[in-house]
């Protein structure tokens, strides 16, 4: 049995591709004082990682997640030389099998005897790529959510090889680093959180085929209601107070039958044809307005900023 280091005793991080999510951890990492040692085979990518980091680090110190002694970054020219010495690997390869498992066998004889490697894969089956993989059973998925230097959320799956206590290590290290670790207890296709997310958008979807509303309105009946309680407790838990003093069992009792005739209105699965492209298309122009991706993604950083500082704040009150 393998056993793993102390979570004090990591001081190493690799981060295997540098892309938004790749350079998101390698911010993360960084402010949280640990050494990243970096690669990417996109051309010129170095300079982009670290005016990606520029730009993350007061982000990071006004939400807190910097510990005030900041890592030291290292860019390298091969995986193998960036997961060598290194005592925790977060893979961010692009979201193809094909390179991911390319890239698990070219790195297995390089990687520590003791070094768990998380792959932020957003739905990829973690057992279909580590065939023929001696170092597998120290192979989890750590999937991030974007931005993955600002929000908390981590889930845990295993592979049917994966070794227990690195999982459960994996779940301790994200943990103690600040991040929000969950357990997702099975292999499916898209995890947890991007399965309910792909729920919510497959109504957005029909209600923009059924005309429904505008994009706009759509947007707003998410992000100016339900969204709001979401962002302060889950689906289950805000369902407890929709029932009062009654808690779920009221809201079960109240809403239960009302909820599941409207299930049987929602089997559509929608299909990207170029109706549905179009009018989203144009119905997201027509919002943007004259702000660019990078307007959108400031606005989005500045407020969640803002909520994170409140949530903590207000943690356990």
């Amino acid at each position: 049995m393998t056993a793993y280091k102390t979570y004090d005793a990591v001081k190493r991080i690799a981060v295997l591709g540098c892309g938004t999510i790749g350079a998101g951890w390698a911010a993360y990492f960084l402010a949280r004082g640990y050494d990243v040692a970096a690669w990417d085979p996109a051309a010129g990518w170095q300079d982009r990682l670290r005016a990606f980091i520029d730009n993350a680090r007061p982000q990071l110190q006004a939400v807190g997640t910097a510990t005030g002694r900041e890592g030291k970054l290292e860019t390298l020219d091969t995986p193998e030389a960036a997961v060598s010495g290194a005592d925790f690997v977060q893979e961010n390869a692009t979201e193809r099998a094909g390179i991911k498992a390319d890239l698990y066998r070219r790195i297995d004889g390089a990687l520590g005897g003791d070094a768990i490697l998380a792959t932020s894969t957003s739905g990829l089956i973690l057992s279909d790529l580590v065939e023929g993989v001696a170092s597998a059973p120290r192979f989890v998925v750590g999937h991030p959510f974007n931005p993955p230097h600002l929000i908390p959320l981590v889930e845990i799956v295993s592979s049917k090889v994966t070794d227990p206590a690195a999982a459960e290590w994996a779940y301790g290290f994200y943990a103690h680093i600040g991040k929000h670790p969950i357990v997702v207890k099975k292999e499916v296709p898209g995890h947890l959180a991007n399965r309910l997310q792909a729920a919510l958008w497959r109504e957005a979807f029909n209600a923009v085929i059924d005309d429904l509303a505008s994009v706009e309105d759509i947007n707003a009946a998410i992000s100016q209601g339900p969204g709001l309680r979401y962002a302060l407790m889950g689906p289950h838990m805000i369902f407890n107070l929709t029932g009062g003093k009654g808690g779920i069992r009221a809201s079960l009792e109240q809403f239960g039958p009302a909820m599941e005739s409207w299930w049987t209105t929602m089997q559509a699965t929608p299909s990207f044809d170029d109706n549905l492209k179009s009018k989203l298309i144009a119905g997201i122009e027509e919002e943007m307005g004259n702000r660019t991706i990078e307007d959108l993604e400031n606005e989005r950083d500045t407020r969640l900023i803002l909520l994170l500082k409140m949530l903590r704040e207000t943690k356990g009150a």
